[in-house]
């Protein structure tokens, strides 16, 4: 196995000479330039990793790594219109750079390209590949519908919530470690065990994520620090404050998150001091670290060496300490 950084600079310079030229410019430039946000790059960077995790040269996985990693700019393009939202990794998001039309088109071109990426593996790899990319990207669309219809309800709970993570967010992690090791090919069992650490290492990282909605440094988090509050979005935060709220603080925090101010920076002060007062922050940092070790648990059964086994456990303690 290489270090973390290797397989990052893999993708990156795939990425910086896959420049796109074609015609018409408003379609492309757009994806052009969302690739170029780089970002973590951390599901590709799993599908590098998962393949020579079970001993094959992480070049083999490239194509199946770029798969992911445009799939999942693709749904950031969308979500990002969805949200309405201005910033993404610290820059203009598409629909604002360009317009929403443009925003659609492009995204669901990404789709399109992503799929293609497959074709560079032989017939029985490419259809598990494939099968495996289809299901999870309808899942992930599943779980966006699901994140859009809790905004609109009161009685959104914790199951439905972690349901949803899963779906938008954790299935994608999972699915770019199986790819690595489809591509390498391990065994099925190898195969499962490796997507569900990838699971609930992305349940532990999407809320992770939210508590760096709410907590994070907007010099390092690269989005805009308190969006979800914006958005009235029933959070894992959210929750968790509704349940050990006082009845005074439920009364306020349904208040806040029935409100659409002008200006939002006093709503998110409110909510943040809610969270805090409730419980609700620590509650989501103790879920972050239970479902990291529940990732770190599926090693105990992986078929690999105690060294890939460590250096996996050190990337996802490493992915659980983040700031941005």
């Amino acid at each position: 196995m290489q270090s973390i950084g290797y397989y990052q600079e893999v993708i990156s310079k795939y990425f910086a000479t896959a420049t796109i030229i074609k015609e018409p410019a408003n379609l492309y430039d757009p994806i052009s330039y969302i690739l170029s946000l780089g970002g973590k790059r951390m599901r590709p960077v799993l599908t590098l990793m998962a393949a020579e995790i079970f001993n094959t040269d992480c070049h083999e996985a490239l194509q199946a790594a770029v798969a992911v990693e445009i799939f999942h700019n693709f749904s950031l393009v969308h979500d990002d219109i969805m949200d309405d939202a201005p910033l993404r990794r610290g820059n203009q998001t598409v629909h604002e750079k360009w317009n929403i039309n443009t925003g659609i088109l492009s995204g669901d071109a990404m789709l399109i390209m992503a799929y293609r990426h497959f074709e560079e593996y032989e017939p029985e790899t490419f259809r598990s590949l494939a099968k495996l990319f289809s299901k999870t990207a309808l899942e992930v669309c599943e779980g966006q519908q699901w994140d859009v219809d809790f905004e609109e309800r009161t009685d959104v709970t914790i199951p439905e919530y972690l349901k949803m993570i899963e779906y938008k967010t954790a299935v994608l992690v999972g699915a770019a470690m199986q790819m690595g090791a489809i591509v390498a090919k391990t065994s099925q069992e190898n195969c499962n065990l490796i997507y569900n650490f990838g699971l609930n290492l992305g349940i532990a990282f999407q809320l992770q994520d939210d508590y760096l909605d709410a907590f994070g440094n907007p010099e390092t988090f690269g989005k805009q620090v308190g969006g979800d509050i914006i958005e009235n979005k029933k959070t894992y935060l959210y929750l968790k404050a509704k349940e050990f709220a006082q009845p005074e603080q439920a009364i306020q925090l349904q208040g806040l998150f029935s409100a659409h101010p002008e200006d939002s920076s006093d709503k998110i002060a409110a909510v943040k001091e809610i969270f805090n007062a409730t419980g609700a922050s620590l509650a989501t940092q103790k879920a972050i670290e239970e479902y990291t070790f529940k990732a770190f648990k599926t090693l105990e059964k992986l078929d690999i060496s105690q060294d890939k086994k460590a250096a996996l456990k050190d990337f996802g303690s490493k992915l659980m300490g983040r700031n941005v």
